[in-house]
């Protein structure tokens, strides 16, 4: 299964864009054995629209027009599923193991995800009820998804 990310925003050159680039490596490298592999990076930049509104339309256009076609789609919000990484890779292992092709997991804007596209989604999940910067949330699902990698393959990674 292709996994995918996409996010409203671009990290400029530095340690956060330096740490979220080294757990996708990890991810790339550890994913194909057991089935998953890092398909891409969208980042777009953010609308200049003048409100909100129609920022989050014209944000989640690009996201629909990069998200492939039948693939699943998982957005992240706070107000959605929590989840601890063990349900987080048994997730990503039952999307795979159902035969699914493409997933992608969508980071929003400042202003948040367009309404439209939660009734898309397949699922929407949080990294907690705290609010995070866009640059730490490609950071923490970044080394979440190499986390799932070494759970499903039983590597000692992941500690309890």
């Amino acid at each position: 299964m292709r996994i995918g990310l996409f996010a409203v925003g671009r990290l400029k050159a530095g340690p956060e864009k330096d740490l979220a680039a080294r757990y996708l490596n990890r991810f790339a490298k550890a994913g194909p054995a057991i089935g998953l592999e890092m398909a891409r990076m969208t980042e777009v930049a953010e609308s200049r629209a003048s409100n909100s509104e129609t920022r989050k339309r014209e944000e989640a256009g690009l996201l629909q027009k990069a998200h492939p076609e039948g693939g699943v789609l998982i957005l992240l919000d706070e107000r959605g599923k929590a989840l601890d990484s063990e349900a987080f890779a048994a997730m990503l292992g039952t999307y795979r193991d159902q035969g699914k092709r493409d997933l992608t997991i969508a980071i929003g804007g400042a202003d948040g995800l367009d309404p439209a596209l939660y009734d898309k989604a397949d699922l929407t999940i949080c990294l907690g009820k705290l609010t995070w910067p866009h640059q730490l949330v490609r950071i923490l699902i970044a080394e979440q998804l190499y986390r799932a990698v070494t759970i499903l393959s039983g590597h000692p990674y992941h500690r309890v």
